[in-house]
């Protein structure tokens, strides 16, 4: 499927344009492997959900200012346990045994095998519920 750049997409990086290239890349790649996603482009973020919503895209600030890549995208998982890794850099659990756990993604590099290896946990968890 390939990545249409609609409207909204282009208002939501409007102030975050030198991050456009990430996003494509990204949602490239996941709807390569997970084609029947559904996405509503909101005005802090972008949803990804098939049966319940298993993914975000947004521009959170997860970490100090100068600590934060740039460009970069905030990617947003909603897992079943609290993800060990030093790429994480906040996880809480909003509700049991669901974690919210956010992910700064600063190089199409860091859209590697480990990341979307917990895109797919987050996936498998949201069509689980």
């Amino acid at each position: 499927m390939n990545v249409d750049i609609h409207p909204e997409i282009l208002l939501f990086f409007d102030s975050h344009q030198a991050s456009l290239p990430l996003f494509q890349a990204f949602e490239a790649k996941l709807y390569s492997l997970y084609p029947d996603t559904k996405k509503r482009v909101q005005k802090t973020q972008i949803t990804y959900y098939s049966k319940y919503v298993f993914a975000c895209v947004s521009f959170l600030r997860v970490k100090r200012k100068a600590d934060m890549p740039a460009p970069y995208i905030t990617l947003t998982l909603s897992l079943p346990y609290p993800l060990d890794s030093d790429r994480v850099a906040v996880k809480c659990e909003p509700y049991p045994n669901r974690w919210t756990t956010h992910i700064p993604v600063g190089s199409l590099r860091e859209l590697d095998e480990e990341l979307f290896s917990w895109i797919n946990e987050a996936y498998t968890f949201s069509n689980r519920k």
